[in-house]
């Protein structure tokens, strides 16, 4: 367990790093009921800091899958209207929002899948606004995470839930760089480092981005027209700054969505809507996923790839160095938060339109023109091994090595 100090500390990043809430501001915190006196630390914290007023809007993980077993798939697809107008004040009072993610990896694990893909594709449709809200920076947002038994000893299966619990915040303190004597200074420096990398590639402006190792990944990533990669620091469009993943080690930028060819395999498991999928492998074609199979977790790879046509393609490459805090940690997260951070990932569906040069000023036939994916989903999904080598490939030829051996040589 972290210590008061610390976990002060967490509060106080998750607000002013992250987020970076403004005085006279709405908060909104989205989390599951175990997670509720963390929450309320950061209530406490955000008002320390000027909060006009700060929203709960809270889940229950464990009556989600008591629902997603009982209640029948046209009812478990009914998205509530009450939902949808949290989710439009939230747009309409321009709140910050703060999320913490902590979820049972296995949380719908032996549910129905056609049932839970109906369910994805409803909830994904109904809060479009909001999504589209969140990925242009039009609201400023973070996640942050805490232990959970159910996720702790997930990692730590041969543990009792106490040690598993005390091993989690261990690792989670470290990685949030809470045990140095100035968190946010250190969170700063971390991140000057990464906007200097995104720099360089973005001047660099490649056209396309090879990634190949030794597991069987060998393949090509065309960019966007006029991309540019962002790093950890992002800027809403009221010209704030804020931090939204927190850990983040990831430089990213959109890939071009007819321009994608090869094959990539899984680096680590991916937890998508409650269920593992993992020893996946994914053949890519003229922009397209053409095959795909997986060991575990077939099915739930299946639901999510006939989500939408969209969800086909690619709406992200992030890069992130096999040295980073999360990934010398040895941990496996079964976190999306986590583990894209200690591997270079991609992502299945939408594209963030801050990815391409006025982006958010373009209509989505501008966006399409630019290759930038469309989709109702974006789920991200680990390739980086610790060999991983990925090259940039410029107009005229040019290779440029980015990476050798699982980490940055620029």
């Amino acid at each position: 367990m972290l210590t008061n100090q610390q976990m002060e500390k967490y509060a106080e990043l998750a607000v002013r790093i992250g987020a970076n809430m403004q005085k006279g501001q709405e908060v909104v915190i989205r989390c599951d009921v175990q997670c509720a006196d963390f929450a309320h630390l950061i209530a406490a914290k955000a008002y320390e800091f000027g909060a006009k007023m700060v929203h709960m809007e809270w889940r229950d993980e464990k009556l989600d899958r008591i629902n997603m077993l009982n209640a029948s798939k046209e009812a478990i697809s009914d998205i509530p209207e009450y939902r949808k107008a949290m989710w439009d004040y939230s747009i309409e009072h321009k709140c910050c929002l703060i999320s913490i993610s902590a979820d049972d990896p296995n949380k719908f694990k032996g549910c129905d899948a056609a049932k839970l893909s109906a369910y994805e594709i409803a909830f994904q449709l109904k809060r479009q606004a909001f999504r589209n809200a969140t990925m242009s920076n039009y609201l400023r947002w973070t996640i942050v995470s805490i232990p959970t038994p159910a996720w702790a000893q997930q990692i730590f299966p041969k543990d009792d839930v106490d040690t598993a619990m005390d091993k989690l915040w261990n690792a989670i303190g470290h990685i949030m760089r809470l045990d140095q004597k100035d968190p946010t200074e250190a969170w700063r420096k971390h991140i000057d480092t990464l906007v200097k990398r995104a720099a360089f590639l973005t001047k660099h402006n490649f056209e396309y981005v090879h990634m190949y190792n030794k597991q069987g990944t060998d393949l090509t990533v065309g960019l966007a027209t006029d991309h540019l990669w962002i790093a950890a620091q992002e800027e809403g469009q009221d010209g704030i700054p804020f931090t939204a993943n927190m850990p983040t080690e990831e430089v990213f930028t959109a890939p071009h969505n007819r321009k994608i060819n090869g094959v990539v395999t899984n680096a680590l498991p991916l937890v998508n809507n409650g269920n593992v999928i993992d020893n996946f492998r994914i053949v890519f074609k003229d922009g397209k996923v053409t095959d795909f199979s997986a060991e575990v977790g077939y099915d739930a790879l299946k639901g999510l790839l006939s989500s939408d046509k969209g969800v086909l393609s690619l709406g992200e490459i992030a890069l992130i160095g096999k040295n980073s805090p999360i990934a010398e940690s040895g941990i496996l997260f079964y976190n999306t938060l986590f583990d894209e951070n200690a591997s270079c990932h991609l992502a299945f569906g939408a594209s963030y339109p801050t990815t391409v040069k006025g982006g958010n000023e373009m209509s989505q036939e501008q966006l399409v023109a630019h290759g930038m994916n469309q989709s109702i989903q974006h789920v991200d999904f680990m390739v980086g091994t610790k060999d991983i080598d990925i090259d940039g490939i410029a107009y005229d030829g040019t290779v440029t090595p980015i990476f050798r051996n699982g980490e940055w040589v620029i």
